[in-house]
């Protein structure tokens, strides 16, 4: 292939373990572009948590935040959004009931939390870059609801719900962003459909594009590119959709796949 886009994850991928962008990752996409290479991101985020790597990365082009479910321009510009169908919405929040699970629904651009307590609410502060708005009830924001998260660090209470939900497969995306993160997002919102969105808001062909993740949710769009990379801390099961696999996000890996699987500068 030759690549004319790059299309990145976020979390667990182009920022480290404390949820920062580091030098050397700035300085390589920086090389990228320099290439004539586009570059993007895709993320699970709000609008409101992709900002600031908009913001440091100066990224004009179309970027996704909600896993695809809203494709905008650091101006604000929307090109797309897709909520969750409300009866779909009201359907899983019943079948979850009492579990013993945090509960998040993103929609207006705010964040509300069933609890401003505990580390992932901590974590999403950074993530989302806004503060909960502490609710126990939902019922009017599932009409216009962008993501809901299921969090819990009971892997298999989470699975089993994981398990239920599959049931509304073609209705909705629902993957786990991450191993304590159960998503709910449009049908339409997914990395899959996604990048195909940003690509085409590129003018780049898929079999020109190249995706970077480490997620179940990015599965959808490394088996869609034309070069998939997977991050190194990335899960087997990830690491085996992809064509190759890189360093993990704490050893600049997005910067290594930049390097040396996309401009190949060892090669030169």
């Amino acid at each position: 292939m030759t690549p004319r886009l790059v299309v990145s994850d976020v979390d667990g991928t182009l920022v480290d373990k404390d949820k920062q962008l580091t030098s050397g990752t700035i300085a390589a996409v920086a090389r990228l572009r320099a290439a004539d290479i586009g570059f993007t991101i895709i993320s699970a985020r709000p609008r409101s948590g992709v900002m600031p790597i908009a913001d440091a990365l100066e990224l004009d082009e179309p970027i996704g935040a909600f896993n695809g479910g809203i494709v905008f321009r650091r101006s604000g510009e929307v090109l797309e959004h897709h909520r969750i169908d409300p009866q779909l919405a009201r359907d899983i929040w019943a079948m979850v009931g009492d579990a013993a699970v945090d509960r998040w629904v993103f929609a207006d651009d705010r964040w509300y939390a069933s609890t401003d307590q505990g580390v992932h609410v901590q974590h999403e502060r950074v993530a989302s870059d806004q503060q909960p708005i502490v609710t126990d009830d939902f019922d009017a924001l599932l009409d216009r609801a962008d993501k809901i998260t299921f969090v819990s660090d009971d892997p298999a209470l989470l699975g089993g719900l994981h398990d239920r939900t599959r049931q509304w497969g073609d209705r909705a995306t629902i993957v786990q962003s991450q191993t304590y993160y159960l998503d709910v997002t449009a049908v339409e919102a997914n990395k899959g459909v996604g990048i195909e969105e940003l690509a085409a808001s590129f003018g780049v062909s898929l079999d020109d594009t190249v995706a970077i993740g480490d997620q179940a949710n990015d599965v959808a769009m490394l088996v869609r590119a034309g070069l998939s990379i997977a991050m190194g801390n990335a899960p087997d099961a990830v690491k085996a959709k992809a064509d190759l696999v890189t360093l993990a996000n704490d050893a600049d890996g997005v910067a290594h796949a930049i390097d040396h699987m996309i401009l190949k500068r060892d090669t030169e």
